[in-house]
């Protein structure tokens, strides 16, 4: 599993998240100050939906 630091930044500028979307059909979420902790994993579907409404609620 890879994980990308670039999937999504908080607007308080220290909380991020990393996303793992190279496996079949799920993406996994961790917390990237946190690289050995837990990560969850969602459908691309539901990742795709959450950074939509980060880019749509963003100011």
């Amino acid at each position: 599993m890879s994980f990308d630091a670039r999937a999504a930044a908080a607007a308080s500028g220290g909380d991020c998240v990393e996303a793992a979307d190279n496996l079949p059909d799920v993406v996994a979420v961790r917390d990237s100050k946190d690289p050995c902790g837990p990560a969850f994993a969602v459908t691309p579907a539901r990742w795709s939906a959450f950074l939509g409404e980060l880019r749509r609620t963003r100011h």
